[in-house]
Protein backbone atom coordinates (compact mmCIF):
# COMPACT_ATOMS: atom_id res chain seq x y z
CA UNK A 1 0.00 0.00 0.00
CA UNK A 2 1.61 3.41 -1.13
CA UNK A 3 -0.82 5.70 0.32
CA UNK A 4 0.11 7.35 3.21
CA UNK A 5 -2.34 7.75 6.62
CA UNK A 6 -2.29 11.68 5.50
CA UNK A 7 -2.91 10.78 1.90
CA UNK A 8 -6.15 10.80 -0.20
CA UNK A 9 -7.51 8.77 -3.13
CA UNK A 10 -10.00 10.90 -5.38
CA UNK A 11 -12.71 9.08 -7.61
CA UNK A 12 -14.58 11.24 -9.82
CA UNK A 13 -17.51 8.72 -11.44
CA UNK A 14 -18.17 10.24 -14.98
CA UNK A 15 -21.72 8.25 -15.01
CA UNK A 16 -20.06 4.71 -15.56
CA UNK A 17 -22.65 1.83 -15.96
CA UNK A 18 -20.58 -0.91 -14.84
CA UNK A 19 -20.01 -2.18 -11.23
CA UNK A 20 -17.45 0.69 -10.41
CA UNK A 21 -19.22 2.03 -7.62
CA UNK A 22 -19.88 -1.25 -5.98
CA UNK A 23 -16.44 -2.39 -5.90
CA UNK A 24 -15.38 0.78 -4.40
CA UNK A 25 -17.50 0.96 -1.78
CA UNK A 26 -16.37 -2.15 -0.52
CA UNK A 27 -13.41 -0.59 0.68
CA UNK A 28 -13.90 0.95 3.74
CA UNK A 29 -10.95 4.17 3.80
CA UNK A 30 -11.77 7.44 5.03
CA UNK A 31 -9.29 8.36 2.70
CA UNK A 32 -11.20 7.23 -0.45
CA UNK A 33 -13.20 10.18 -2.05
CA UNK A 34 -16.25 9.69 -4.39
CA UNK A 35 -17.61 12.44 -6.69
CA UNK A 36 -20.05 12.06 -8.71
CA UNK A 37 -19.26 14.32 -11.82
CA UNK A 38 -21.96 16.58 -12.47
CA UNK A 39 -20.02 19.20 -14.78
CA UNK A 40 -18.47 18.51 -18.04
CA UNK A 41 -18.39 14.87 -19.15
CA UNK A 42 -15.39 13.27 -20.79
CA UNK A 43 -12.35 12.42 -19.80
CA UNK A 44 -11.09 15.65 -19.66
CA UNK A 45 -13.66 16.95 -17.81
CA UNK A 46 -13.64 14.13 -15.31
CA UNK A 47 -10.43 14.84 -14.41
CA UNK A 48 -10.89 18.14 -14.28
CA UNK A 49 -14.03 17.34 -11.41
CA UNK A 50 -11.24 14.97 -9.64
CA UNK A 51 -8.46 17.83 -9.63
CA UNK A 52 -10.69 20.38 -8.53
CA UNK A 53 -11.26 18.80 -5.38
CA UNK A 54 -7.74 17.52 -4.38
CA UNK A 55 -6.79 19.18 -1.11
CA UNK A 56 -2.97 17.34 -1.45
CA UNK A 57 0.35 19.35 -2.10
CA UNK A 58 1.64 16.40 -4.68
CA UNK A 59 -0.98 15.07 -6.66
CA UNK A 60 -0.58 11.68 -9.01
CA UNK A 61 -2.92 10.76 -11.61
CA UNK A 62 -4.20 7.76 -12.18
CA UNK A 63 -6.07 6.01 -14.78
CA UNK A 64 -8.88 2.99 -14.15
CA UNK A 65 -7.11 0.13 -15.13
CA UNK A 66 -3.20 0.15 -15.01
CA UNK A 67 -0.45 -1.45 -12.64
CA UNK A 68 1.71 0.94 -10.23
CA UNK A 69 4.92 -0.54 -9.55
CA UNK A 70 5.31 -0.83 -5.71
CA UNK A 71 8.16 1.46 -5.69
CA UNK A 72 6.17 4.87 -7.89
CA UNK A 73 5.26 7.08 -5.07
CA UNK A 74 9.07 6.91 -3.36
CA UNK A 75 11.01 7.52 -6.61
CA UNK A 76 8.24 10.77 -7.49
CA UNK A 77 8.33 12.24 -4.43
CA UNK A 78 11.88 11.82 -4.35
CA UNK A 79 12.05 14.07 -7.69
CA UNK A 80 9.63 16.20 -6.66
CA UNK A 81 11.95 18.10 -4.29
CA UNK A 82 13.27 19.05 -6.67
CA UNK A 83 11.09 19.54 -10.01
CA UNK A 84 7.49 21.03 -9.66
CA UNK A 85 6.26 18.30 -12.78
CA UNK A 86 7.43 14.86 -13.09
CA UNK A 87 6.37 12.01 -15.80
CA UNK A 88 8.08 8.19 -15.87
CA UNK A 89 8.17 5.62 -18.01
CA UNK A 90 5.44 2.88 -18.46
CA UNK A 91 5.44 -0.78 -19.58
CA UNK A 92 2.97 -1.51 -21.93
CA UNK A 93 0.65 -4.50 -21.45
CA UNK A 94 -2.75 -6.00 -23.03
CA UNK A 95 -5.81 -6.58 -21.46
CA UNK A 96 -4.61 -9.36 -19.92
CA UNK A 97 -1.75 -7.92 -18.40
CA UNK A 98 1.14 -9.48 -20.85
CA UNK A 99 4.00 -7.50 -21.79
CA UNK A 100 3.91 -6.00 -25.16
CA UNK A 101 7.23 -5.90 -24.96
CA UNK A 102 7.83 -2.11 -25.34
CA UNK A 103 7.64 0.94 -23.34
CA UNK A 104 6.05 4.05 -23.84
CA UNK A 105 8.81 6.10 -24.00
CA UNK A 106 10.26 3.59 -27.01
CA UNK A 107 6.70 4.77 -28.69
CA UNK A 108 7.36 7.89 -28.79
CA UNK A 109 10.07 10.72 -29.37
CA UNK A 110 13.20 11.59 -26.87
CA UNK A 111 12.92 15.34 -26.96
CA UNK A 112 12.33 17.92 -23.69
CA UNK A 113 12.14 20.79 -25.83
CA UNK A 114 8.89 22.83 -25.85
CA UNK A 115 8.23 22.37 -29.82
CA UNK A 116 8.84 18.67 -29.97
CA UNK A 117 6.51 18.08 -27.45
CA UNK A 118 3.69 20.55 -28.79
CA UNK A 119 3.74 18.55 -32.04
CA UNK A 120 4.04 14.97 -30.53
CA UNK A 121 3.64 15.11 -26.95
CA UNK A 122 5.38 12.65 -24.23
CA UNK A 123 2.93 14.21 -20.96
CA UNK A 124 1.23 11.04 -20.49
CA UNK A 125 -1.05 11.39 -17.77
CA UNK A 126 -0.98 8.01 -15.77
CA UNK A 127 2.47 8.54 -15.69
CA UNK A 128 2.30 12.13 -14.40
CA UNK A 129 2.62 13.73 -10.75
CA UNK A 130 2.81 17.46 -10.04
CA UNK A 131 3.25 19.71 -6.96
CA UNK A 132 0.28 21.96 -6.09
CA UNK A 133 1.41 24.62 -7.79
CA UNK A 134 1.00 23.44 -10.79
CA UNK A 135 -2.31 22.52 -10.45
CA UNK A 136 -3.40 26.00 -9.25
CA UNK A 137 -2.20 27.42 -12.65
CA UNK A 138 -3.56 24.95 -14.98
CA UNK A 139 -7.19 25.10 -13.26
CA UNK A 140 -9.72 26.05 -14.54
CA UNK A 141 -9.47 23.97 -18.09
CA UNK A 142 -9.63 26.14 -20.91
CA UNK A 143 -12.91 24.67 -22.64
CA UNK A 144 -10.91 23.70 -26.47
CA UNK A 145 -8.02 21.48 -25.27
CA UNK A 146 -8.14 18.11 -26.46
CA UNK A 147 -6.50 16.46 -22.92
CA UNK A 148 -5.64 17.12 -20.08
CA UNK A 149 -2.13 15.86 -19.36
CA UNK A 150 -1.26 17.79 -22.88
CA UNK A 151 -2.36 20.97 -21.53
CA UNK A 152 -0.83 20.12 -18.22
CA UNK A 153 2.57 19.08 -19.05
CA UNK A 154 2.93 22.29 -21.95
CA UNK A 155 1.35 24.64 -19.34
CA UNK A 156 4.09 22.84 -17.33
CA UNK A 157 7.38 23.40 -19.61
CA UNK A 158 6.73 27.11 -19.56
CA UNK A 159 6.46 28.11 -16.33
CA UNK A 160 7.83 25.51 -14.25
CA UNK A 161 10.80 23.46 -13.62
CA UNK A 162 9.89 19.66 -15.02
CA UNK A 163 11.54 16.70 -15.88
CA UNK A 164 11.23 13.31 -17.76
CA UNK A 165 12.66 10.06 -15.93
CA UNK A 166 13.21 7.11 -17.26
CA UNK A 167 12.22 4.73 -14.51
CA UNK A 168 9.59 2.59 -15.46
CA UNK A 169 7.07 3.10 -12.32
CA UNK A 170 3.60 1.83 -14.15
CA UNK A 171 1.85 -1.02 -16.36
CA UNK A 172 0.25 0.66 -19.20
CA UNK A 173 -3.10 -1.17 -20.23
CA UNK A 174 -3.55 -1.01 -23.57
CA UNK A 175 -7.00 -2.92 -24.74
CA UNK A 176 -8.47 -1.36 -28.00
CA UNK A 177 -10.95 0.05 -25.35
CA UNK A 178 -9.24 2.63 -24.03
CA UNK A 179 -10.46 5.99 -23.89
CA UNK A 180 -7.58 7.84 -24.80
CA UNK A 181 -5.87 6.63 -27.53
CA UNK A 182 -1.91 7.33 -26.00
CA UNK A 183 0.79 5.05 -27.69
CA UNK A 184 -1.20 4.06 -30.88
CA UNK A 185 -1.06 5.54 -34.38
CA UNK A 186 -2.92 8.52 -34.76
CA UNK A 187 -6.26 8.57 -37.10
CA UNK A 188 -6.88 12.37 -36.44
CA UNK A 189 -7.14 14.56 -39.63
CA UNK A 190 -4.58 17.16 -40.53
CA UNK A 191 -7.08 19.77 -39.83
CA UNK A 192 -7.47 18.10 -36.11
CA UNK A 193 -3.57 17.38 -35.71
CA UNK A 194 -3.01 21.50 -36.61
CA UNK A 195 -5.87 23.56 -35.46
CA UNK A 196 -7.85 21.77 -32.99
CA UNK A 197 -5.06 20.56 -30.99
CA UNK A 198 -1.83 22.35 -31.45
CA UNK A 199 -3.54 26.12 -32.60
CA UNK A 200 -5.65 25.71 -29.79
CA UNK A 201 -2.96 24.80 -27.22
CA UNK A 202 -1.00 27.49 -28.43
CA UNK A 203 -3.84 30.30 -27.95
CA UNK A 204 -5.20 28.37 -24.50
CA UNK A 205 -1.17 28.93 -23.08
CA UNK A 206 -0.26 32.37 -24.06
CA UNK A 207 -4.06 33.36 -22.50
CA UNK A 208 -3.71 31.45 -18.89
CA UNK A 209 0.03 32.68 -18.87
CA UNK A 210 -0.42 36.16 -19.62
CA UNK A 211 -3.81 35.74 -17.20
CA UNK A 212 -1.18 34.56 -14.33
CA UNK A 213 1.42 37.32 -14.70
CA UNK A 214 -1.21 40.33 -14.16
CA UNK A 215 -2.40 38.23 -11.06
CA UNK A 216 0.94 37.79 -9.86
CA UNK A 217 1.87 41.36 -10.34
CA UNK A 218 -1.08 42.67 -9.33
CA UNK A 219 -1.86 44.42 -12.60
CA UNK A 220 -5.13 45.98 -13.72
CA UNK A 221 -5.66 47.84 -16.90
CA UNK A 222 -8.53 49.99 -17.27
CA UNK A 223 -9.90 51.40 -20.46
CA UNK A 224 -12.31 54.73 -20.55
CA UNK A 225 -14.61 54.60 -23.34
Amino acid sequence: MQLGSDDELIISDDGSLDNTMEIVSLFCDKRIVVLHNQGKHGFVGNFENALNHAKGDIIFLADQDDLWKSNKVKVIKEQLRLYDLVVHDAEMIDGEGCLLGNTYYSTMHHKIDFLSNLWKTRWLGCCMAFRREVLEMCLPFPRNIVAHDYWIGMLGMLKFRYCFIDDILICYRRHGNNTSPSGEKSTNTIYYKIVTKRMNMLVALANRCLRYTFQKHNMVFLCQL
